[in-house]
């Protein structure tokens, strides 16, 4: 795990107190899940900063992978995004993390079974398609088609990613832009069956409308 605290300091003494509550990736997620609402953007397109996302109390996929990127530096990782892309549906946004060789996740969504993964997977791939199942449309589509290298945040500290009171729109735009590695071989698609109604119906267990 390296040392990626450079930055930190320019937090408020009461955000740095909410970070040193989130000691581990778990409590990071459990307070994405508990103490965040999902965003809808019902009032326009943002991408809040992690520092938004608290005063704010709300977040998206985006806007909680940012957050979770900062929490995981807190605490010494580095400050890592990995981007999921989709046919048909939205994009999600992950941020990983890497403990004793193995890759874990921290993620904010609307579905129930695309947040948190443990720190057991050996490579990015197998990261990434353990998503795939849970990743699904409301017309039952699987649709998680490729995955993105890892990016890392320290190349945003420019623009005060953490704590800018403008949308850091960057960031996205980065995401979008550079190159995604295919999940599925020649055909695979066509062959896809619909999801399954027991695992939609758990997918979107405490779905915000």
């Amino acid at each position: 795990m390296g040392k990626e605290r450079s930055g930190t300091g320019v937090f408020s003494s009461a955000e740095r107190a909410v970070f040193r509550r989130l000691n581990t990736p778990e409590k990071i997620q459990r307070y994405l899940d508990c103490e965040i609402v999902y965003n809808k953007e019902l009032d326009g397109p943002t991408c809040r900063s992690p520092r938004r996302v608290m005063r704010d109390r709300t977040g998206h996929c985006m806007e909680g992978a940012l957050f979770g990127a900062a929490a995981l530096r807190m605490l010494g990782y580095p400050p890592l995004l990995l981007d999921l892309e989709a046919v048909r549906d939205d994009d999600h946004v992950l941020a990983i993390f890497r403990l004793r060789g193995h890759w874990g996740a921290v993620a904010t969504s609307n579905y129930a079974g695309l947040r948190y993964r443990e720190p057991v997977y050996r490579t990015l791939r197998e990261l990434a398609m353990s998503y795939f199942e849970d990743y699904f449309n409301l017309q039952k589509e699987k649709t998680l088609r490729r995955y993105s290298r890892p990016v890392n945040l320290l190349r945003f500290d420019s623009i005060e990613w953490m704590t800018a009171e403008e949308d850091v729109w960057a960031i996205p735009e980065y995401l979008c832009d550079i190159a995604h590695r295919p999940l599925l071989g020649p055909g695979m698609a066509a062959r896809l069956g619909p999801v399954d109604e027991r695992l939609f119906a758990a997918g979107l267990v405490g779905l915000v409308r």
